[in-house]
């Protein structure tokens, strides 16, 4: 899951620590992060307590915007569907008055490839249709790829270049994180399907993810309903960090390539590089959930901390 930051400045955001100075909706959050996106029931049942307990907290952390909600038609009615926004929450009683310019993130269309090489079964498309043809390798040039919501492959990547703010400010990287929502990829789908998914950054690999599977037990949050149910319904998000020690998936140590290998103040763009190696030891495929498909309403994000 991503590791995202908030920052709290606790007499700007009273609202925050108060939601946060409750045991119980601090089991909450921890429960989401855990286990992803829970409704209320799926909640109190987990925590052993009442239902109308769970639903007070939740709307205590949705109020604070700790937490995001999205309706979903359930065998009766509707049902509430709960996330977590945020894997670290810093408290800073500090002057940080251009806090704002310390962090900068940018949000990419996961069409806006700029570079590909993939290999069938392959495809685009959109929230709304299929974006040309199934399995044809060359729908990867078409136009409107740039609509793209989901996109997959077997084999192969896609390459993205993001601004680099850095070289245009001059100021020095402390670290950089991309994040995006991913699954594996095989015809149908198949829970239990191993893919070993890779991230190069200007053209050096900052380590990979297994994905274990190809996810369709259920319909994703945000997929749209005219998506067949036999597809890839969501994935997993995932967050890649490098910073001064090493590079980290969810926080855990995959590489010890660093903020300064990556050579980012020689470069007018940021390359971001996904895909499956050619040396993969589980070479399951990759999908790409964007904004409108998955479980999480999201690009590929790239955020830099000066």
């Amino acid at each position: 899951m991503e590791t995202k930051l908030l920052t709290v400045d606790p007499i700007k955001d009273v609202e925050v620590v108060e939601a946060l100075g409750s045991a119980t909706r601090i089991e909450i959050l921890n429960l989401l992060r855990q286990k992803g996106p829970l409704n209320v029931n799926d909640i109190a049942g987990h925590m052993g307590i009442p239902q109308s307990t769970a639903a007070t907290n939740l709307k205590s952390l949705e109020k604070a915007g700790l937490i995001q909600t999205h309706t979903m038609k359930a065998s009766k009615g509707n049902q509430k569907i709960c996330s977590s926004i945020y894997g670290e929450i810093l408290i800073r009683f500090d002057d940080r008055t251009n806090l704002s310019n310390d962090i900068v993130s940018v949000s990419m269309p996961i069409g806006l490839f700029t570079e590909f090489e993939v290999e069938a079964p392959c495809g685009l498309c959109s929230v709304n249709n299929v974006i040309g043809m199934l399995d044809v390798q060359e729908v990867f040039l078409d136009p409107q790829r740039m609509q793209a919501a989901l996109l997959w492959f077997t084999r192969g990547y896609v390459e993205y270049k993001f601004p680099n703010n850095a070289k245009v400010s001059g100021r020095p990287v402390r670290k950089i994180e991309f994040s995006a929502e991913l699954s594996s990829e095989t015809p149908a789908t198949n829970a239990n399907w191993p893919s070993d998914i890779s991230i190069w950054i200007n053209g050096i690999k900052a380590g990979y993810w297994t994905s274990p599977g190809d996810f369709g037990d259920r319909r994703g949050m945000y997929s749209p309903a005219w998506w067949k149910l036999s597809g890839s319904q969501y994935g997993k998000l995932k967050t890649w960090t490098i910073d001064d020690r090493g590079t980290w998936i969810d926080g855990a140590m995959v590489s010890t390539q660093t903020i300064t290998s990556l050579g980012i103040p020689d470069h007018h763009s940021i390359r971001f590089r996904i895909g499956i190696d050619e040396k993969a030891e589980n070479p399951g495929g990759l999908n790409i959930f964007g904004k409108g498909f998955g479980d999480f309403d999201q690009d590929i994000v790239m955020t830099i901390y000066f």
